[in-house]
């Protein structure tokens, strides 16, 4: 049986969670789509970029739509050969890595789509960083393989060099480019082409007599890799009997234990392959039982439990994604052990609620079924249900979390300001609701100014929110240029010895402390208590520790977080009435503003990593570009006719970057960046934000 839907499976051995991800315009939403049409999930293709105004199924949103690029992951679900996969797509874009890195935390195996011509580029190292992070495995699929420039070897041969990873190849491609016309499967030995209006015709046959060379060599090598792994298969392979079954069991022992990746190819636009590779997933990629999953006991000082995937123990699942729905909120949920039920009552071990479970659904994109139950592998999503990305939920008989996931922290921020006090309400309505659905997304107030501050991963991230908030929520805002996350530190030992000493009739104040602040590279603070002999009493340790630790939100230069200090306190004294917590936080905060001007200070810019490709004839131009923008070249490399320039460059000299080498390129170029460090400002630049800094505070002060 391929394609067509059973109501619902319950073994757990026919399920499989998914996720496709890659680099920007890879092909992972062409590559959604055709596996749902050849599922019979939806009953015509329609293209990303497509004319027919439909777009695909999985970018759901307008934005998407018109921008051709998926900004939100979205969660599906379809049937193949008895098989229930739920599928999440995920987008390419670094300013969205948070979608990539929750469905991440949820899936058991992904898809890493890469393309035939680009082969690795910087964000399918991201993508890889990712799914190393929580132990994915996954199959590799090179499409676009009618792209002139395609070479599905070199891509094999990058994810060796580039990745590390130790790629199999299962397949060769049958012609390339535009006489691409389906692939041999090394492992049956046979060739597949794919006919029909839509590639839905599979013809099987023999191996062309001109590959047969070419496939007797790739044959070995699969099998001298595979080897490695299977005990069983490397007698079989003396012994020459060596079955069908006997190589995809040691293919999946050793794809699910992260030992190697299987290397599958064809091309999702050209409805060539897909069926194959969906083959490949039901085959290859674990199942919920093959993965172990651990939660913290939150009674026991968080120790480490195992759940197992088995319908029938206490309920244990993890709200990943939120969404604002048409009915609520929509809480997208992984059960990791136990059966969730309509109807049931469920805890949030992080705030201790009881909830009941109203309506439960299955979500194809932005559509939706109703279901009754959810057993131990699933991803559903429930609505009615109050709760953060990344709470945990059981029946209440446990009290255990799981561990969440990793955020990264925002680079670049805007100042947001309604233009009226209707946009104003319905304004903070829309920054409530993406705050809670974006972790990475983050809103926060000018204490001296009082403007509102949006911080995001990049300038599409920022741009996509604030469309969102004029189309959702009708609220029309003013924003001020980008603002870089700067951040202050010290460059010198300095010792300090301050007495804070306060009377006011009655009781008094008075805290004295002495040691000394020194720059320190392996955290942004360290606190060392080096006082010996009692010369302050312990109890008011901690509130030296405070005292200091409130002056680090601030500093002198530019009104910037200070990062990269360590104080040690060595000394000091105490008084037997009149010394207090609030006593020796004021001192802390004294000898602070006493030794700072004097420790070096020096303002730190986000240095940003940049990735740029594009046919290599613009390679000068690229270069020349980045350096005006005070870019250091760490590397460039060209091959068949494209180049990729890599530099470390200022975050403050990025904004409108995409204009400018677009316009450069003739269109032709892409970029992606990431952060990458923090590192000094030049001291022109430094004085200048100074100054600037200093006459807003003299204007607040009037």
């Amino acid at each position: 049986m391929r394609g067509g839907e059973p109501s619902v499976i319950s073994e757990l051995s026919k399920l499989r969670n998914i996720g496709i991800s890659a680099h920007i315009d890879s092909g992972k939403t062409t590559l959604t789509e055709r596996i749902l049409f050849y599922t019979k999930r939806i009953h015509a293709i329609h293209d990303v970029k497509g004319k027919d105004g439909v777009g695909a199924k999985m970018d759901s949103m307008d934005l998407e739509r018109e921008r051709g690029i998926t900004i939100q992951s979205a969660a599906t679900h379809c049937f193949w050969n008895g098989h229930q996969i739920n599928v999440i797509d995920t987008p390419g874009h670094v300013d969205f890595t948070i979608e990539v890195e929750r469905a991440m935390r949820v899936l058991d195996g992904a898809i890493l789509v890469l393309c035939a011509v680009a082969g690795v580029q910087s964000q399918s190292l991201t993508v890889d960083r990712q799914m190393r992070r929580y132990g994915v495995p996954r199959i590799a699929f090179v499409n676009k393989c009618d792209r002139a420039g395609a070479n599905p070897l070199r891509v094999r041969a990058q994810l060796r060099e580039k990745l590390n990873l130790n790629p199999v190849l299962l397949q060769l491609p049958i012609g390339l480019e535009d006489k691409f016309e389906g692939v041999v499967d090394l492992i049956a030995m046979k060739s597949y082409r794919f006919e029909g209006a839509n590639g839905e015709k599979i013809v099987v046959g023999d191996i062309p007599a001109e590959m047969a060379d070419e496939v007797k060599t790739a044959r070995e090598e699969m099998l001298d890799a595979l080897s490695m792994y299977s005990d069983e298969l490397t007698e079989a392979i003396l012994e020459e009997r060596v079955t069908e079954e006997l190589l995809q069991k040691a293919i999946r022992e050793a794809t699910v234990k992260l030992q190697i990746v299987p290397v599958m190819m064809g091309s999702a636009y050209k409805n060539k392959a897909v069926q194959v590779l969906l083959d490949g997933v039901t085959r290859y990629l674990p199942t919920p039982a093959d993965i172990t999953n651990k939660a913290v006991d939150l009674d026991k000082d968080e120790a480490e439990v195992v759940l197992s995937s088995d319908s029938d123990k206490p309920l244990v699942m993890l709200a990943f994604k939120l969404e604002d729905g048409r009915f609520g909120q929509l809480t997208y949920l992984r059960v990791y052990q136990g059966n969730l039920t309509r109807g049931g009552e469920i805890t949030n071990t992080r705030t201790g609620k009881r909830h009941k479970v109203g309506r439960l659904v299955r979500m194809h994109a932005d559509e939706m079924e109703d279901i009754d139950s959810a057993g131990a592998g699933d991803i559903v999503a429930m609505f009615g249900i109050d709760c953060n990305s990344g709470d945990t939920f059981t029946d209440g008989t446990l009290s255990v979390a799981m561990t969440s996931m990793h955020v990264p922290d925002p680079v670049i921020s805007l100042t947001v300001t309604p233009k009226d006090n209707k946009a104003q309400a319905n304004m903070s309505k829309a920054l409530r609701r993406f705050t809670k659905e974006d972790p990475t997304f983050r809103v926060g107030a000018d204490p001296e100014s009082g403007e509102t501050i949006i911080q995001g991963m990049g300038e599409l991230h920022l741009d996509v929110y604030i469309e969102r908030m004029k189309r959702e929520y009708a609220a029309e805002v003013v924003t001020s240029p980008p603002r870089v996350a700067y951040r202050e530190t010290i460059t010198r030992r300095v010792d300090f010895n301050y007495t804070h000493k306060k009377q006011t009739g009655g009781s008094g104040q008075y805290g004295k402390v002495g040691g000394f602040i020194e720059p320190w590279a392996e955290a942004p603070f360290r606190f060392d208590d080096q006082v010996v002999g009692g010369a302050i009493p312990r109890e008011f340790i901690p509130a030296v520790e405070k005292g200091f630790v409130s002056m680090l939100a601030k500093g002198q230069l530019i009104g910037a977080p200070v990062t990269g200090v360590s104080v040690t306190l060595n000394d000091g004294a105490a008084h037997a009435v009149d010394s207090s917590d609030i006593a020796f936080q004021e001192a802390a905060r004294g000898a602070w503003r006493e030794t700072y001007p004097k420790a070096g200070p020096q303002i730190l810019e986000p240095l940003m990593k940049v990735a740029c490709e594009g046919p290599s004839e613009y390679q000068g131009g690229i270069v020349g570009i980045l350096m005006q923008r005070r870019g250091i070249i760490v590397g460039s490399t060209e091959a068949d006719g494209f180049c990729r320039v890599e530099a470390e460059v200022p975050l403050s000299d990025m904004f409108g970057f995409s204009t400018v080498l677009r316009s450069a390129t003739q269109g032709k170029a892409e970029f992606t960046m990431e952060f990458s460090r923090y590192a000094p400002l030049p001291a022109a630049l430094g004085e200048e934000l100074i100054k600037k800094y200093r006459e807003e505070q003299a204007k607040k002060a009037k």
